[in-house]
C-alpha cells in the first residue's frame, strides 16, 4: 500500500512547478479580459498617447455614453437576446434530449439508420440559400422572434454526444427493470433519463446558451424590426457604423463629419461592446461549472 501511494503522489518540487505553470496559463486567460475592460473605460487621448495599458493617466465613460446614445435599443436588445437564448436553450434541450433517448434504446429498431442519418447530417447541409428561402418563404419566420429559436434548435453533434452520455451513464438493466414495472417510454425519459443526465444537459446547455448569445449573424439576416434586434446583432451593426464614417471620406471632410470624428471613442467604444458582449455570459458558467467537466468527459468516451 506504501509502495502504490508514493507512486500515485507526485514530488513537492513537481506539485510547485505545477502550480506555477496553472497559474501563468491562468494569468495568459485573464489578464487579457481584465485589459478589455479597462481599456473600455479609458479615455481616446490617454489611448492615442500611450496605447493600451493597465494603468491609463485617464479613465473615461465616454464609449459607453456614446452606446447609450441608442436609448432604450440597447435595453430591448438584452431582453430579446435573454429571451431567445434561454427559451431556444431549453426547448432544444428537451428535444435533443428525447431523440438523443431515443437513438440509445437497443429496442428501438430504426436507431441505427437514424444515428447514420443524424452523423451525415453533421458532414453536409443545404447551405445558406435554401435555408432562407426556407425560413422566409414557407415558413414565414423572418423578422419574428420565432427565426432566432427554431431553425437552430437540434445540433446533431449535441444529439450525438448526449446519445453516448445516456448509454454511458445509464445501465441497460435500470430501463429493463422500468419496462417490467410497466413504465412507458414518457416516464423514463421524464423520471429516470432526465434525472441522471443533469451533467450531459448541463454542459451540451452551456455550449447552446453561448451559441445562440454570440449569434448576430441570424438577426442581421432575418430581422428588420427594430424591437427584434439581438445584442449581438446591434453592436454588430454599431461597429459596423462606426467605420464607415470613418472610411468615407464625404462624410470625414464634412465639419460635422470632422467633429463627429473626434467625439467618438472608436477604440474603447470596442472594447466597450466586448464587454457588453462578453461579461453576461461568463456570469453563467460558475452555475454549469460542477456539471461541465463531468459531462465533457462521459459523453465523450463511446462514439
Amino acid at each position: 500500500m506504501a509502495a502504490e501511494r508514493n507512486f500515485n503522489q507526485i514530488s513537492c518540487g513537481w506539485n510547485v512547478f505545477i502550480s506555477v505553470i496553472m497559474i501563468l496559463v491562468s494569468l495568459l486567460i485573464v489578464l487579457p479580459l481584465i485589459l478589455v475592460v479597462i481599456i473600455s473605460f479609458t479615455s481616446p487621448e490617454s489611448i492615442v498617447a500611450n496605447g493600451y495599458s493597465f494603468f491609463p493617466s485617464e479613465f473615461s465613460l465616454a464609449a459607453y455614453k456614446n452606446l447609450a446614445k441608442t436609448g432604450t435599443q440597447i435595453i430591448n436588445s438584452y431582453k430579446v437576446t435573454i429571451f431567445y437564448s434561454l427559451v431556444g436553450t431549453f426547448l432544444s434541450l428537451f428535444i435533443m434530449s428525447m431523440f438523443a433517448y431515443v437513438l440509445a434504446q437497443k429496442r428501438f429498431p430504426i436507431r441505427r439508420f437514424l444515428t447514420i442519418y443524424t452523423f451525415i447530417t453533421m458532414l453536409f447541409s443545404g447551405g445558406l440559400v435554401p435555408s432562407y428561402m426556407l425560413n422566409v418563404r414557407y415558413l414565414h419566420l423572418d423578422d419574428t422572434i420565432w427565426v432566432l429559436i427554431l431553425p437552430g434548435l437540434v445540433n446533431a453533434f449535441h444529439v450525438i454526444i448526449l446519445r453516448t452520455f445516456i448509454q454511458t451513464s445509464i445501465p441497460d438493466s435500470l430501463f429493463e427493470a422500468a419496462i417490467i414495472d410497466g413504465a412507458t417510454d414518457y416516464a423514463i425519459y421524464f423520471k429516470i433519463v432526465l434525472p441522471l443526465s443533469k451533467a450531459g444537459l448541463a454542459t451540451i446547455g452551456l455550449f447552446g446558451l453561448v451559441a445562440r448569445w454570440n449569434n448576430w449573424f441570424t438577426g442581421m439576416l432575418y430581422i428588420d424590426n427594430p424591437k427584434l434586434v439581438p445584442l449581438q446583432t446591434l453592436l454588430q451593426k454599431i461597429q459596423r457604423n462606426i467605420e464607415f464614417i470613418k472610411m468615407n471620406a464625404e462624410i470625414a471632410d464634412t465639419a460635422g463629419g470632422l467633429e463627429l470624428l473626434r467625439s467618438m471613442p472608436t477604440e474603447s467604444t470596442r472594447m466597450a461592446i466586448t464587454v457588453i458582449a462578453t461579461v453576461p455570459i461568463l456570469f453563467a458558467y460558475p452555475f454549469f461549472q460542477r456539471y461541465f467537466i463531468k459531462g465533457l468527459t462521459i459523453g465523450s468516451v463511446k462514439g
